[in-house]
């Protein structure tokens, strides 16, 4: 039975990882300082309320001893990236540095980490494999991939060995209907156009339609939740086998545009969703896409739930579970 630190257990992604977990027989501690997870969505294992940047505070969680750490715990907004850079340089970087080094002191030598498509930048291929240039264009992703190059310094130096998951769209939700995404604000675009559905939102944006794409709309990768902690469970199992670092993208392999999401969204609730066109926004690239055969390669990972209907209709259940 493997022992697990989860950072970020409480937020979206780190919720669901921490239920799967349990549910694999894990014995799982959580650590999350609650500024935008919930308590509420730490459904198995231990919890503790506390600040990943406090030194003392990891050395008292660590002393219990874990087998790996699962990393949830960086701040994502890209926006937010751009205005405030000093936040994310300092949780997304430094803190993440200190708790590698916590780590170090414990004998922790696996760490699994939440890396992201935004270290490749403006895409010059797609589907964008691992070889892909990463130049990331804002604060967020060069957060992302410093951390990336550290884990490689570390493991040459220290022999921490470390699985570095590069998302595409987080998407959907616990087809079992106890979790799902509670961002204040949210950001997703999926969730945004369940809002319109469901009445919680006027209307979903659409941030221009003359893109070189079929409809015109920006296309994306979708990856159910549940598929994307399926990965996570992979990569544990693979660095407790003793497999050494690596680095993989997540996604479905396929894109879905703006548009379709929103067509599937009306087909699966059965509601009209009102649609205000807007301007092209800054950085946005026409198509981002994943190419994870890596992933299913050396990892035998394969997805479960592909279909953007199914995706959408478990994000639906959880928007309208109060209804």
């Amino acid at each position: 039975m493997s022992k697990v630190l989860v950072v970020g257990g409480a937020g979206y992604i780190g919720s669901h990882m921490v239920k799967m977990l349990g549910r694999q027989g894990c014995d799982v501690t959580t650590l999350d300082d609650l500024s935008s997870g919930h308590r509420d969505a730490v459904l198995c294992g231990d919890f503790v309320q506390g600040d990943m940047g406090d030194r003392a505070m990891l050395d008292a969680v660590l002393a219990r001893g874990f087998d790996a750490v699962m990393h949830f715990a960086s701040f994502i907004q890209v926006g937010e990236s751009v205005q405030q850079p000093a936040k994310y340089y300092q949780n997304n970087v430094v803190n993440t540095l200190g708790l590698l080094d916590a780590m170090r002191s414990h004998g922790v030598g696996r760490f699994i980490f939440s890396s992201t498509a935004a270290t490749f930048g403006e895409p010059q291929y797609s589907p964008i494999d691992e070889r892909h240039p990463q130049q990331p264009i804002n604060p967020y992703g060069r957060t992302k991939l410093m951390v990336e190059q550290v884990l490689a310094d570390y493991e040459r130096a220290y022999g921490l060995r470390s699985v570095c998951l590069r998302y595409f769209n987080a998407a959907g939700a616990d087809p079992e209907g106890q979790l799902g995404e509670r961002h204040e604000p949210e950001t997703h675009l999926i969730p945004l156009v369940l809002q319109a559905a469901s009445g919680r939102r006027p209307h979903i944006g659409v941030f221009g339609r003359d893109y070189d794409t079929p409809d015109g709309t920006c296309v994306r990768d979708y990856i159910h939740i549940e598929d994307l902690c399926s990965a996570h469970g992979l990569a544990l199992q693979s660095l407790m086998g003793g497999a050494g670092s690596q680095a993989y993208n997540l996604g479905n392999g396929q894109g879905f545009s703006v548009q379709e999401v929103i067509d599937t969204a009306q087909q699966v609730t059965g509601r009209s969703i009102a649609v205000v066109n807007g301007p092209r926004r800054a950085g946005d690239p026409a198509r981002l896409v994943a190419d994870a055969s890596l992933i299913r390669e050396k990892l035998g990972w394969q997805p479960r739930y592909a279909d953007l209907a199914t995706i959408v209709e478990h994000a639906w259940r959880w928007e309208i579970r109060g209804e």
